[in-house]
């Protein structure tokens, strides 16, 4: 590697390839993805003090079921929060279906984060305010499945001015302050342009 490690935001991504049933009778807990998501997150958190934030991705869900969710914090324990907020959400579930556990089917249909694909996102704010509007993954919907977006990065542009006048837009207030909305509004484009 040549270039020195500094303290920039932290990414973790995670693909589940199998379904969840493996996962319950392997590891003995459908939540396995996203607590190995936790755990790359935890082990990156000197990269992200300023905030963090994860999206999941559901796969072959229904149509007009949610596939795409998101959480975001910028409190001084990001990612403890984070992830207190998604095992709320099992605590309730398992509360009033106790048996649950055992179906995860069930479980993948009832519990937002639980999806094939987890994003996490550690926030060393290096442009923009530090607050949760800021916090990386940042969506955008779309109502067809193909043209969402979720994406977080570790960069900075320099060239916003000449890539928004490339793709003819012009950018609200919040665009110019945030490189990686600038960067969901080009992308954007060009799935649009593609279809």
């Amino acid at each position: 590697m040549s270039d020195e490690i500094k303290h920039e935001c932290g990414l973790a991504f995670i693909r589940l390839r199998k379904p969840f049933s493996y996962y319950q009778q392997q590891y003995g807990t459908v939540m396995w993805g996203l607590n190995k998501l936790y755990l790359l997150m935890e082990k990156q958190h000197n990269r992200g003090q300023d905030g963090a934030g994860v999206a999941a991705v559901k796969l072959n869900t229904e149509p007009g079921y949610p596939f795409l969710h998101r959480v975001r914090s910028a409190n001084n324990q990001p990612i403890a929060e984070i992830f207190s907020q998604i095992n709320k959400e099992v605590s309730e579930l398992q509360k009033y279906q106790p048996d649950i556990a055992t179906h995860p089917g069930l479980m993948k249909g009832h519990i937002d984060f639980l999806g094939e694909l987890l994003l996490g996102h550690l926030r060393y704010g290096t442009q923009g305010r530090n607050n949760v509007e800021f916090c990386h993954p940042f969506i955008k919907r779309h109502t067809i499945p193909a043209r969402n977006l979720a994406l977080a990065g570790n960069f900075n542009l320099v060239n916003t001015d000449e890539l928004f006048a490339l793709v003819n837009i012009d950018p609200g207030e919040f665009q110019k302050q945030s490189d990686l909305a600038a960067m969901m509004e080009v992308i954007n484009h060009f799935v649009v342009m593609a279809d």
